[in-house]
């Protein structure tokens, strides 16, 4: 299961009756649990865990629960868990300090830190959490290139997040023209709520009639008025209240949502009575479209959008003419210009976003033009991108005129200027500009918060009327991508999932890092990149050595396995290479198996090869060893057992055909001592050099040469490995197939004569 949700019914009886102590407020306490993952060293957003949790509308204190495990006993020393925590989307982190691409911004979230040694915890706390998704992401210190084989014992690290919530479940809605009475304890603080309707331009919550028992004439309550959730990147709105009465307003308030309200006092040991009212403003709203629906059914299907176009900016100039003549405000019908926008899935983390009443958008310096995206939970692991282009061919910009625009969430920014900031009461936004100098603004959000986001444009100008261009045409184009710029030449665009959720990041190659690989500190040279693709793949004609040796001593099998490894290895790793050097001559997963399956084949037949089995029993072996290798490729492609199972049950098996000779002999097996000084003894030092260079030697840095010496190791070894020839190799029948020379025997009374030969399988020379 995704979470593991314990609702613990434990009803927290904290007030009762009118007069009660926190606002006849019920509180029910809820857990939630993730399994533990273990921990990658960070090399790119792919080694982070990332977990989501849900956090309740109404939720009054929520309590994280981080725990850190190791796996293994033996010593790792102490390393540093880095825990980063987001609301809304995924959090955009950058530990090692990287570049990001042009035009991408991001705000930092807040990161813990956890030494670890064997096991450690952390709890973080968060009073009035804003509700919706929350997000943990947790990884180990950056990764120092080294490689390890999968199956090897190392530092392993285990993160398990825990959260615990207390959720009221009758909170007291505060409505407009409706004034409650509420008590406010130092511990036990009013809580609230309100509803914010969509188009509302102010929300405001005042607080009067302030009494404290004792000191009820006074006139000091002290009292905290917060307005909002904490997000962590925003906190809520604060006003001390010192008198008996104070408000507190938010322009531009988040729209369509339920607003938290909370009064605390800070008397000691003394109880705050006081009452409570709060108001809004709908300062604006776009011109209603009635509830006929056909007029938007004909411009979605393309059939007068051409119509659309022209005849909205004719209204607009229409109207914008009008109000300059008559010299008075545009009516609050038509302050705001709202255009329907279609909302397009194209593919996972792929959304597409078109006005409907065209590509091409009017904007006159009257009135703002709006446009609505709301994204999802699921839209939240990619990339917003949005690109504003200024069209020129209807209307011509003046030297000191340009389109304003922001891009904001929850709310709009519905008066743009100069000196306005293009941000709400409780949320920031996002601003450009284009004009006749730059008539293209590009803005990028990685992991963007799940929320509406609204794009408001407007024609400003540094004069008081933009004279005769009142009326110009942008495209705005605005849509979700998985990654930015698809991560460039040298990056990979991967789609990772966390249970159910889907994310993106970018998987840099050659040297390149960052968000969108756009960071060249490190990147490798292009001769760099070749020499890397030279070495691993030229370093596999040491195998021609090994097939010639074999060819000659008529091991033939032997010798078409050597050929396969060969040739697979060698076009593997021109297709593996991180850069430009890349020769791919089918797909990459079908080479990589080809590979591995014809490396690991290689020694098997190798080693069974100097068991000197007979024919029928080596083939078998040979056939047997080839299926279950490929079988064990196929469950597990790199592990580190794959590689070493085949190894050792074929040196047990030759060990034990080796004794069982020597026993019959009575004599050393093999019996000649140049066979193992020359031969046999520099064979197995070159194996085991090789397997410990590809087990504890290679590094990210170091891969393309440790990985060649590998390859020419391996070769090698093979030369002085395998066996010489059977002096009787005619038995076996390969000599059959390759001489091509007549004998001629004689017959006797209508007898061939048999020529007699002994079997001599297991002499070594």
């Amino acid at each position: 299961m995704e979470v593991c949700y314990l609702f613990g019914l434990l009803f927290v009886a904290l007030t009762a009756g009118t007069s009660g102590d926190d606002g006849q407020v019920t509180f029910l306490s809820e857990l939630s649990s993730k399994p533990a993952q273990k921990l990658s060293k960070y090399g790119w957003y792919g080694n982070v865990r990332l977990q989501r949790f849900h956090i309740p509308e109404e939720t009054a204190v929520a309590r994280w629960l981080f725990s850190v495990t190791k796996g293994h006993s033996f010593h790792c020393g102490q390393h540093n868990v880095t825990i980063h925590i987001r609301w809304g989307a995924p959090p955009v982190i950058n530990p090692t300090g990287l570049v990001f691409p042009n035009a991408t911004l991001w705000s930092p979230c807040l990161s813990l830190s956890l030494p670890v040694t064997s096991q450690s915890s952390a709890t973080f706390n968060l009073t009035d959490p804003a509700p919706g998704d929350w997000y943990v992401a947790a990884h180990l210190p950056e990764d120092d290139g080294r490689i390890e084989q999968k199956g090897f014992p190392s530092c392993s690290y285990f993160f398990q997040p825990q959260l615990s919530i207390r959720r009221a479940v009758d909170t007291p809605v505060l409505q407009q023209g409706t004034v409650l009475t509420q008590t406010a304890a130092p511990d036990r603080p009013a809580r609230l709520k309100l509803y914010v309707p969509e188009f509302s331009s102010s929300v405001s919550v005042s607080v009067a009639n302030c009494s404290s028992g004792e000191a009820a004439g006074s006139g000091n309550c002290s009292l905290l008025l917060r307005l909002g959730s904490a997000s962590l990147q925003q906190g809520p709105l604060t006003v001390n209240c010192s008198g008996i009465s104070c408000s507190a307003s938010l322009s531009n308030p988040p729209w369509d949502t339920w607003l938290r309200v909370v009064v605390e006092s800070s008397q000691v040991d003394r109880n705050v009575t006081f009452s409570v009212a709060s108001s809004h403003t709908v300062g604006c709203k776009p011109k209603s479209t009635g509830l006929k629906a056909d007029d938007d059914l004909k411009k979605l299907n393309g059939s007068s959008t051409s119509t659309g176009n022209s005849s909205v900016v004719t209204d607009a100039a229409t109207l914008s003419n009008q109000s300059a003549a008559l010299g008075t405000p545009l009516p609050a019908s038509a302050c705001v210009w709202s255009i329907p926008v279609l909302y397009e899935e194209v593919d996972a983390l792929s959304l597409r976003f078109t006005p409907v009443s065209g590509p091409n958008i009017s904007v006159t310096d009257a009135r703002p033009t709006l446009l609505t995206y709301p994204l999802h939970t699921q839209a939240t692991g990619g990339t917003l991108n949005l690109q504003l282009t200024l069209n020129t061919t209807n209307a011509t910009l003046g030297n000191s005129s340009s389109v304003v625009a922001c891009l904001s969430p929850w709310a709009p920014v519905l008066e743009l200027n100069h000196s306005q900031p293009c941000r709400t009461a409780l949320f920031g936004g996002y601003g450009v500009a284009v004009n006749n100098s730059v008539p293209k603004a590009v803005v990028r959000l990685p992991f963007p918060q799940s929320t509406t986001w609204y794009l408001t444009l407007q024609l400003t100008c540094n004069s008081s009327s933009c004279g005769n261009t009142s009326v110009v045409s942008v495209v705005p184009e605005v849509f979700i991508s998985a990654c930015v710029e698809d991560c460039g030449p040298y990056g990979e665009c991967r789609l990772l999932r966390s249970f159910s959720y889907l994310y993106a990041a970018c998987d840099c190659k050659a040297g390149w890092n960052g968000w969108g690989c756009t960071d060249d500190s490190t990147a490798q040279s292009y001769s760099r990149q070749l020499t890397s693709t030279l070495l691993l793949t030229l370093s596999n004609l040491f195998f021609l050595p090994a097939i010639v040796v074999a060819v000659n001593r008529l091991y033939i099998t032997e010798a078409s396995v050597y050929l396969f490894t060969m040739f697979f290895s060698t076009f593997y790793h021109a297709c593996d290479q991180p850069g430009v050097a890349v020769l791919c001559i089918m797909e990459y997963d079908a080479l990589q198996y080809c590979d591995f399956l014809g490396s690991i084949c290689s020694i098997w037949v190798t080693i069974l090869c100097m068991a000197r089995v007979r024919a029928t029993a080596k083939y078998t072996l040979f056939m047997l060893g080839a299926l279950l290798i490929a079988m064990s490729l196929q469950l597990d492609r790199k592990g580190l057992w794959n590689l070493l199972g085949p190894i050792l049950c074929a040196i047990m098996f030759m060990v034990i055909t080796w004794v069982y000779q020597g026993v019959r002999r009575r004599h050393c097996y093999p019996p000649s001592w140049q066979r193992w000084v020359l031969y046999l003894i520099p064979g197995a030092l070159c194996a085991l050099v090789g397997v410990c260079l590809y087990i504890f030697a290679e590094t990210e840095d170091n891969y393309y040469y440790t990985h060649s010496l590998w390859h020419a190791l391996v070769a090698t070894c093979v030369v002085f490995l395998l066996p010489p020839k059977d002096k009787d190799r005619e038995v076996l029948g390969w000599s059959r197939g390759f001489s091509w020379s007549w004998s001629w025997r004689p017959r006797v009374c209508g007898y061939t004569l048999c020529q007699s030969s002994k079997d001599e399988l297991y002499t070594v020379t």
